[in-house]
């Protein structure tokens, strides 16, 4: 059996809960706005690496092409000294 002084103190502790729900759900949404944030500007930064990487494999020499460079300039280098003494 309730009395009266307990059931006072029911809608207070329901509204104690309520409140605290919403704040708890108010934290969480925070969060997961924040999180969202960081989410999409990690997408962006992810895209822009992508961007600057497929610019750099783009521009880059490929490795056959510099060794045979290499070895013209070697061979070049071996026939100039073969012919200045």
């Amino acid at each position: 059996m309730t009395t009266d002084g307990e059931s006072a103190v029911v809608p207070e502790e329901l509204a104690e809960l309520r409140r605290s729900l919403d704040v708890g759900l108010a934290r969480v949404d925070g969060r997961l706005a924040l999180l969202t944030q960081h989410d999409e500007q990690t997408a962006k930064n992810v895209e822009t690496m992508e961007a600057r990487v497929a610019a750099l494999e783009h521009t880059r020499w490929p490795l056959p092409t510099i060794v045979a460079l290499s070895a013209v300039v070697a061979i070049a280098v071996a026939i100039w000294q073969a012919m200045g003494r």
